[in-house]
């Protein structure tokens, strides 16, 4: 399985170009093989609601109560709200395709139809309705006199409707989308566009984004590049523009909070930048927007800087704006506002980039826009902020937008070809079904849609400004002017050390792994991904054991810093009283040698364990997942130096598991409730999914000990395996392990997640897998596997 091997020089890390990838030209006109498709007048599908039966309702509402309760008084501390809220109504849709951006720089979601929507900017925000003025259009005419023009979204009249008042329903939204096709293959799309609006042109629109495995650099851009490629099969010449206008908005509210300012910048290499800076609501950090396109010898660029969408802001109206381009293919005759000002309370304002050319019949052009922003903060609700990876290549000050979409444009082409490097071998390879294929690159979306945050490894900051109350004195007790000491030098070290202090926060204590790394070892930052849009807990440990497989094969160094994390986490101490949703009990936040379930919600890194449905602290998968992954990354990367960092943590984790081994037998016991990842499901004694995972990290934890030369903790942690596997093996029916062996009624089950630990250690390996083969042959027979 881990075929490439990740050295410590493979890629140049400050460049973040893979040193072995082949660089390839890629037809920009044919979507890739095995994409999933739509078309753009599909219906959407209405999704379930989810339901409780009365019964079920009386039962659950104890903790019904306690978590209305528990919601109550978070959102009464301002911190940002509770883990989860199912009391909250949400806008879902079924026509999601593949968001924009890169990892951990926020992202923007995209539907299939055309829309950008499900805004993903600031941490734990969502805001999922689509800004409908945020789209490509196009305006086409032909010597013979026909002209076309249209919005390229399939979009339902109802939703125009909401849009009333606006000015962009006076837009053509002519797409009606049964011949045009949607092809999605992560971390790119293709739009096929087949004869509309014009019956003679196909359009191909290609949407891509710099998600590149092994790659720490361009990874971390907020960028897309759309390429349009035109394809005219009729017998006169086509006038071609091409709109990209683009709202100043981050979703919600703020767009008509005012004080937003548009603008224009001509870059090198022919690149057209129009900007928008956002000034967000709610305290969030500044967002810069900027809609790029490329002029080249054929391809001519214009600009509109502002137009105003609603409200009575000074500038061209978004109907004015589009009558211009429809009227003259472009804004060379726009008759200039002026010096622009900043958006009125109320008003919502937006920017244009057009570009045009003339394709002549049986010709072919191509056109390039970029998408871009530039949002360097990162400020959580306990106040601790963090710079984003990208700013260690555009630096902090929020004015790079433009910047970062020419580089996209230019360098796009790399981009996509070390995807495609990536992607080929396994979407050629005929022993995988094809369904399968494609959705193995299509699940990884959560990459960038998850609410991902991807820091530059530093300390959290916090600016003069944003400290409340705090002040600065050059007062010393005990010190009165003219003493000795009182000079320029003394004065600028006291501030110096104010400085420090604010600049950078105590991290002992934390599940800051940075002070894990070792002499030589590079720090790529810090990375954050929620377990759910809906549940909101950062890097919910009980299921990265499972999504980790694709940090390690793709980003190794990003799970390697996840796990620095885990492993300075299980040394910490949290003596903090939380109560317990099950029951209302309170109980310590987290105790040393505990794997925590998460790394926090409002004070990631610093307070961990956000999740307190249960006692976490009790769980048993949580620190037998932590050793497997540990080791299993330490064969994937081969780097000593990560394994001897962290063998600390993984004793202690493993010691502290002695405490459930409550007969000396080896093996570890449940406790009755539900204490591992299936949180409402309860085992007791002996159990198939958690001995599992014991018997393998027993295993793991011998084998890692070997590697860093404790031979004395490689045979203890042997022997207790020998024992551990003993006692396992009675839970084997001669089909498959039953689900526990108290004895009660459910112990006879079939847990379809019994081989989660032989699972590790399938892939690592050293165990006859009989078993393990004869129960995968039992599931499908059985339909009571759960």
């Amino acid at each position: 399985m881990f075929e490439r091997k990740i050295s410590g020089n493979g890629f140049d890390e400050e460049q973040g170009e893979p040193s072995n990838y082949p660089v390839d030209k890629v037809d920009a006109g044919k979507p890739a093989p095995l994409t999933w498709q739509r078309k753009l007048d599909g219906g959407e599908t209405v999704l379930s609601q989810f339901t409780l039966s009365l019964q079920e309702k009386l039962l659950m509402a104890p903790i019904g109560i306690r978590l209305w309760r528990h919601i109550r008084e978070e959102n009464a501390r301002k911190r940002g709200g509770f883990y989860m809220d199912p009391f909250a109504k949400r806008n879902v849709t079924s026509c999601l395709g593949i968001p924009v951006g890169g990892i951990g720089s926020g992202s923007i979601g995209r539907s299939y139809k055309g829309e950008f929507q499900r805004w993903q900017l600031f941490p734990r925000i969502c805001e999922e309705k689509p800004v409908l003025a945020n789209q490509f259009s196009i305006f086409v005419s032909r010597s013979n006199g026909k002209k076309y023009s249209s919005v390229l979204c399939s979009r339902s009249p109802d939703v125009l409707e909401e849009a009333a008042g606006s000015g962009i329903e006076s837009w053509d939204w002519n797409l009606k989308g049964n011949n045009s096709t949607y092809h999605a293959l992560y971390p790119r799309a293709w739009t096929v566009y087949e004869g509309e609006p014009d019956p003679e042109l196909r359009v191909v629109c290609r949407q891509i984004s710099p998600i590149i495995p092994h790659n720490y650099k361009e990874s971390s851009f907020p960028a897309s590049v759309f390429t349009f490629k035109l394809y005219n099969s009729g017998k006169t010449s086509a006038d071609v523009t091409l709109l990209f206008t683009w709202a100043n908005s981050v979703g919600g509210v703020s767009e008509f909070s005012g004080q937003h300012l548009n603008s224009t910048k001509m870059m090198e290499d022919g690149v057209h930048c129009a900007l928008l800076n956002h000034k967000t609501a709610n305290g969030l950090p500044s967002v810069s927007f900027a809609i790029a396109a490329q002029e080249t010898p054929v391809v001519h660029v214009s600009k509109c800087p502002c137009f105003v969408i609603s409200g009575n802001s000074q500038g061209v109206t978004a109907k004015e704006m589009w009558n211009e381009v429809k009227e003259h293919g472009s804004f060379d005759n726009l008759n200039s506002p002026g010096k622009l000002v900043p958006s009125e309370p109320g008003s919502s304002i937006g920017a244009a980039v057009a570009a045009t050319s003339t394709v002549p019949p049986d010709g072919v052009c191509t056109v390039t826009f970029s998408l871009a922003w530039d949002c360097p903060d990162v400020k959580f609700g306990s106040g601790r902020t963090y710079h984003r990876r990208y700013t260690k290549f555009y630096g902090t000050h929020g004015d790079a937008a433009a910047n970062i979409a020419h580089d996209a444009i230019l360098e796009h082409g790399l981009w996509e070809s070390e995807i495609e490097a990536w992607q080929r071998p396994i979407l050629e390879d005929k022993r995988l079904p094809e369904w399968y294929a494609g959705t193995l690159f299509n699940e990884l979306y959560y990459l960038n849609s998850g609410g991902t945050v991807w820091t530059d490894g530093s300390p959290p900051f916090r600016s003069l400004a944003t400290i409340e109350g705090s002040k600065f004195s050059l007062d010393r007790a005990g010190s009165n002017l003219g003493h000795q000491g009182d000079t320029a030098v003394d004065i600028l070290g006291r501030m110096t050390s104010a400085l420090e202090e604010i600049h950078t926060p105590l991290t002992t204590n934390s599940a800051f792994g940075t002070n894990l790394l070792q002499e030589g070892e590079e720090n790529i930052g810090q990375f954050l991904y929620l377990e759910g849009i809906e549940y909101h807990m950062w890097n919910t440990y009980d299921v990265h054991f499972y999504a980790s497989f694709a940090f390690i094969m793709l980003f190794p160094k990003l799970q390697l810093s996840i796990q620095r994390d885990f492993a300075a986490a299980v040394m910490m101490h949290d003596p903090s009283m939380m109560p317990l949703l099950h029951d209302g009990q309170r109980v310590p936040r987290k105790v040393i040698g505990a794997v925590p379930h998460d790394i926090g919600i409002h004070d990631p890194w610093f307070e961990v364990n956000a999740y307190n449905l249960h006692n976490t602290d009790r769980w048993k998968d949580l620190n037998p997942k932590f050793v497997l992954q540990v080791y299993r990354d330490v064969i994937a990367t081969g780097d000593k130096k990560f394994a001897r960092a962290v063998w600390p943590s993984v004793y202690v984790a493993m010691a502290y598991m002695d405490q459930f081994d409550r007969d000396g037998d080896g093996m570890i016991e449940n406790d009755g409730f539900p204490d591992q990842t299936y949180d409402t499901w309860s085992l007791s004694g002996v159990s198939a999914y958690c001995g599992g995972l014991w018997v393998a990290a027993l295993q793991a934890a011998s084998a890692l000990a070997w590697e860093v030369g404790d031979k004395d903790s490689a045979e203890y942690f042997w022997c207790r395996f020998q024992k551990a596997k003993i006692v396992y093996g009675k839970l084997w029916n001669g089909s498959y392990f039953n689900y526990d062996n108290s004895g009660s009624i459910n112990s006879s089950s079939i847990q379809a997640d019994q081989l989660a630990g032989q699972w590790y250690v399938a892939i690592m390996p050293f165990l006859d897998h009989l078993a393990c083969r004869l129960a995968c042959l039992k599931f499908p027979k059985h339909t009571t596997c759960f």
